[in-house]
């Protein structure tokens, strides 16, 4: 369920997010796939979640 949910937020960031667009132009410049990009996404999109997960929760990350 959260690999499903990490693959649709990247996506529609993929399609309309100012600023996704702009790192998804540089990185297909550098010869990245589509695939590879939304993998890339997925881990930014985690990484900015997981604290926010944790702080909801008051769990403090190790």
């Amino acid at each position: 369920m959260a690999n499903r949910t990490l693959y649709i937020v990247a996506v529609n960031r993929m399609r309309c997010h100012p600023e996704t667009l702009t790192y998804v132009e540089r990185r297909r410049e550098q010869g990245l796939s589509n695939k590879d990009i939304s993998r890339c996404l997925k881990r930014y999109i985690a990484r900015q979640v997981y604290p926010l997960i944790l702080e909801s929760l008051r769990i403090r990350p190790p």
